[in-house]
């Protein structure tokens, strides 16, 4: 839902008015707390998400869970009870903190591996990926124990797969053939 159109130009529209007023890290801020009080609170998702609601009721429930946002944020509200387009809110605050970074020279690498990453993996993924980016690169872990072993880097579009799981698949396939 994050990468919809719609969310991508609202985060673009936003992202513009918030640095061309100097409030581009605030309203960062905001974004960042939308979006994971979104994805955290299932509640608080069904309700923006639900039909049978008014966008009244949907914009003064979120201006008052919001109430310490920046007056840029707030108008976002406004703008999608006038446009009837509160359920793709978390999509917005997403694609503007991934905005954010890229305009700031950041960039964030899914990392997957099948255990948490210690000082050694996380030294060998780091090398791994200044091969991808030259970007000031955030680490993010995402722990799937299906992969068996080794990781799976993903930045932007590219991946880098060096699973265990990986290699396996591509033994069978050498052995089928």
């Amino acid at each position: 839902m994050s990468g919809t159109r719609a969310a991508i130009r609202y985060a673009k529209a936003i992202l513009d008015l918030a640095i061309s007023s100097g409030a581009g890290q605030e309203v960062y801020n905001d974004m960042v707390l939308i979006s994971s009080t979104i994805k955290d609170n299932k509640e608080l998702s069904d309700f923006i998400e639900n039909p049978t609601l008014s966008v009244a009721v949907k914009e003064s429930a979120l201006t008052e869970v919001f109430a310490q946002t920046n007056g840029l944020t707030k108008g976002l509200f406004h703008l999608l009870f006038e446009n009837k387009r509160f359920e793709i809110l978390e999509g917005i605050a997403s694609q503007y903190t991934i905005q954010f970074d890229e305009m700031n020279g950041f960039e964030v690498a899914t990392v997957t591996t099948a255990i948490e990453m210690d000082s050694d993996l996380e030294a060998k993924v780091s090398e791994k990926i200044r091969e991808f980016s030259n970007k000031k690169i955030t680490i993010q872990n995402i722990v799937d124990p299906s992969i068996i072993g080794g990781f799976i880097i993903r930045i932007g579009d590219k991946q880098y797969n060096a699973s265990i799981a990986n290699r396996l698949q591509v033994l069978k396939r050498e052995f089928s053939n």
